[in-house]
């Protein structure tokens, strides 16, 4: 039964993915904004339908929205599957997110993300680095808002691993707040490497209070990263019941040389 349901709701989701390209391309063809903010908002608002096809997800949507929608942050969030992404379109503003190259690549949902104008990074290449901070320093100027997974990818059990320096030293530099996003539940809801959903299961995001960056330089990064990331795991840690200590994951083992080049190949941008 559970196989039976996850495909029912995977064919739900593919219609809506169908039905979001003519849609979009619609809206894109309207779209006067710089940023292209009305498409990158209908792939959102749509995005955002897959979290209610799945009837056993309990969503529970915590925290206050910028008073500002178009001031532009930093936003970044914990990572546990899949599911975080429509999840987090649920937010009612729009901001590009940074993605693996292999997502643009998918039919559909690739084609979905470029017309919206989110940010592709090829983690193969550290160059890409360099690209995508760039891009997302335009959004900013322009008063959109960019998303970051400072992770770098799903974590395997819940707990939130350490966090890249990137998006930190994007807003620093850019003198914007730094918006933390804390979610949880969806490890299970969607857990990685499975088709299949879940249990029904309870799933928690919460937006918190934005962080000012205005006059840290870049000496500050590392503690404004570790303030963020804090701020995220000490949330989870009280929805869980939980001291801080057992949501964070143990800090990384000396990588070896050829470990960092390839870790610094996959960019600390953050990727979803």
């Amino acid at each position: 039964m559970g196989a039976l349901r996850s495909a029912l709701i995977w064919l739900a989701m593919l219609g809506i993915i169908i039905l979001m390209l003519p849609t979009m391309a619609l809206v894109r063809l309207f779209d006067r904004h710089p940023v292209r903010y009305r498409t990158g908002r209908t792939f959102r608002r749509m995005g955002s339908w897959m979290t209610r096809v799945n009837p056993a997800w309990r969503i529970d949507t915590q925290g206050e929205n910028p008073s500002d929608l178009e001031h532009p942050y930093v936003v970044v969030s914990n990572h546990q599957s899949n599911a975080d992404v429509p999840l987090v379109s649920r937010l009612p503003w729009e901001m590009k997110w940074i993605g693996k190259k292999e997502l643009f690549d998918i039919p559909f949902v690739g084609w979905l993300m470029k017309m919206s104008g989110d940010i592709e990074v090829d983690r193969k290449d550290p160059r890409s680095r360099a690209t995508v901070l760039s891009r997302a320093q335009a959004y900013l100027d322009q008063g959109c808002s960019v998303m970051f997974f400072p992770e770098g990818t799903r974590s395997k059990d819940g707990r939130v691993k350490a966090f890249y320096d990137g998006a930190f030293r994007l807003a620093i530099q850019a003198q914007v707040p730094v918006l933390p996003i804390a979610l949880d539940g969806t490890t299970d809801a969607l857990p990685k490497h499975d088709w299949k959903f879940g249990k029904p299961s309870d799933v928690y995001l919460k937006v918190l209070p934005p962080v000012p960056t205005l006059g840290l330089t870049k000496h500050d990064v590392a503690e404004l990263r570790e303030r963020v990331r804090t701020a995220i795991v000490e949330q989870i840690a009280a929805w869980r019941g939980e001291p801080a200590a057992a949501v964070s994951a143990p800090p990384k083992e000396t990588a070896s040389p050829t470990a960092a080049v390839e870790e610094a190949a996959k960019t600390d941008a953050g990727t979803a």
